[in-house]
């Protein structure tokens, strides 16, 4: 798999975007959160390695003007797939989002190690047999948790910038070493 990937759409319109600006055009994006405009866009980039898989990817799944490139997309839903069982789903966009803002809270271009994103019935199951932590109804069967490090930030500085952001639950887990991070309602454990 490609290290970096580019939809030629996504450059064409940010090509235009640019000409566009140069020549005087005035034009302002503003992305909304759960209803709140966040102020102009910057590209969704992400530099990410699987250690499970031992794949890394580095994307840009977003432009300035907030479309999506569909092939960066699905490039992440392979690189968040069930180690276990080799399924994947549809990452859940908030997550992946909220994601990107981490990481740039953090100063951004960080390689992000993922230790668990999607994960199938069976190895959820699995991990509930052997650990009262793990939900039965776990939000990483449904592509919208991540469980997370990068190597260059303390555990704990990384679950506090998440707090910062209060844009889904953090889990604090320091013994195996990683930040959860989830699209469901702002709430902390560990």
């Amino acid at each position: 798999m490609k290290d970096t990937m580019l939809c030629r759409r996504m450059f064409l319109k940010s090509s235009a975007f640019f000409a566009a600006t140069l020549l005087g055009a005035k034009s302002t994006f503003a992305k909304i959160v759960d209803g709140n405009e966040a102020g102009a866009l910057a590209e969704g980039k992400l530099s990410l390695y699987n250690l499970n898989l031992n794949e890394r990817l580095t994307v840009t799944y977003r432009n300035a003007m907030g479309e999506y490139c569909q092939e960066a997309l699905q490039a992440l839903n392979w690189l968040f797939r069930c180690h276990y069982t080799n399924e994947m789903t549809k990452m859940d966009l908030r997550v992946i989002e909220y994601l990107n803002r981490l990481d740039n809270t953090l100063g951004g271009n960080n390689e992000i190690h993922i230790i668990s994103g999607y994960r199938s019935p069976a190895y959820n199951a699995m991990l509930r047999s052997k650990s009262k932590g793990v939900a039965k109804d776990s939000l990483h069967m449904k592509g919208r948790a991540i469980d997370l490090a990068i190597p260059s930030f303390g555990l704990d500085q990384i679950r506090r910038s998440a707090l910062t952001l209060a844009a889904g639950g953090v889990g604090y887990y320091p013994q195996p070493g990683f930040v959860h991070i989830d699209s469901g309602n702002f709430r902390t454990w560990g």
